[in-house]
């Protein structure tokens, strides 16, 4: 106020809102700054850092075995992908050949894996959405599949499944387990299908996700993003068509157009019978033999690196082997360009669909919490 008690002008140079680092909202610890005007984000970033527990730097001269069984613990979601990741380095490294019954094995637990994690992501949403029904619903279809699991790797969360050279001998899949199997298939593609028919006819759904936290295609490769949410934006990259083990497989690549958080539903809504079919084909050909190969000496090797596809994109591994220990272990999760990605998808949004638009890559910041900045200054 002036002299005379009148108000004059103020610039409003900046305001900000911050979300976190525990939300209501957030399956995670993270922080959300938002930098508004007049309710619409101009700017958005996404700190993480909170769930950091060193893992690559524990592995640090632990016995491969060891090393690779440490991986489980980097998340609870997408645990499988981890070890199975770990171990292809080793096999790799050393040119250890997989007997054919266990890569089906393999598949199997990963598809199984992709199920659960997509099922999680959709409940999630829904939640995110304030459809507490709906995530429900989605949290009672997906117990299906974490029996399953518990079934063949003995829990719910971390699995062991993969070793060095194969399986572990007690999640060989009898004529019992793969009946289940089968059974619980038959569940899902039923349940999964109800419920997406009741997602897309619901149209406050619909318009509360349709045109929400766009990626463009062209921004989508700029700033790597991958997986579903890169397929959101129509690009037909899946990592399984490169990878050995899936070769014996036929599956679609789901994509869709728009790269919004509708278009992310719905690429992991439609993924998830071509997951079930995956695995019908695998129990269908599943060959005879033995599911572990013994027949191999541990040897020094080279950083030696391993792209896999998982739930959320593209996994990385790498590491180096010196006397039987792990040495340069270093892992690249995928959230950790989809995050950016999402900080571009928030800017230009009304602050109540902020948190909808940075979800829709269903992030997992404990997974990428092992990251590091450099700042040049």
């Amino acid at each position: 106020m002036n002299e005379d008690n009148k108000i004059t002008d103020k610039k409003v140079i900046e305001t900000e809102v911050t979300m976190g680092t525990v939300h209501s909202a957030a399956i995670e610890p993270y922080r959300v700054r938002l930098f508004v005007e007049d309710e619409i984000v101009r700017d958005a970033e996404i700190t993480i850092g909170i769930n950091h527990r060193g893992i690559e730097r524990i592995m640090e001269g632990l016995p491969v075995e060891k090393a690779n069984s440490l991986t489980e613990k980097i998340c609870g979601i997408c645990s499988n992908s981890h070890i199975w990741n770990s171990v292809l380095v080793a096999e790799k490294a050393i040119g250890i050949e997989v007997p054919e019954r266990a890569q089906y094995i393999r598949v199997i637990m990963e598809e199984l894996e992709r199920l659960h994690s997509h099922m999680l992501y959709l409940a999630h949403g829904s939640e995110v959405l304030g459809h507490e029904t709906f995530a429900m619903r989605v949290f009672y279809i997906r117990e299906t599949v974490m029996e399953l699991l518990r079934m063949i790797g003995g829990n719910r969360v971390q699995y062991g499944v993969s070793i060095i050279g194969g399986i572990r001998p007690r999640c060989e899949l009898d004529e019992m387990r793969i009946q289940k199997i089968r059974e619980g298939m038959d569940i899902i593609d039923e349940k999964i299908l109800e419920f997406a028919d009741r997602f897309v006819s619901d149209p406050m759904i619909m318009a509360r996700v349709t045109g929400v936290g766009v990626l463009s295609q062209k921004q989508a490769i700029k700033l790597a993003a991958t997986g579903p949410t890169l397929r959101s934006t129509g690009v037909e990259l899946d990592l399984r068509r490169e990878m050995e083990a899936y070769d014996p497989f036929e599956f679609d690549i789901i994509t869709q157009d728009d790269g919004d958080v509708k278009s992310n539903l719905l690429c992991r809504v439609l993924e998830i019978p071509e997951a079930t079919k995956i695995i019908r084909q695998a129990l269908d050909h599943l060959p005879d033999g033995k599911i572990t190969n013994r027949s191999w000496e541990m040897q020094d090797a080279p950083i030696t690196k391993s792209y896999i596809e998982v739930p959320r994109g593209k996994l990385y591994h790498s590491y180096s082997l010196e006397d039987g220990r792990v040495r340069n272990s270093i892992i690249r999760t995928p959230s950790i360009t989809n995050i950016g990605a999402m900080q571009y998808a928030a800017v230009g949004h009304h602050i109540t669909d902020a948190q909808l638009a940075i979800v829709q890559c269903d992030p997992c910041f404990t997974c990428t919490d092992r990251a590091i900045q450099i700042i040049k200054i």
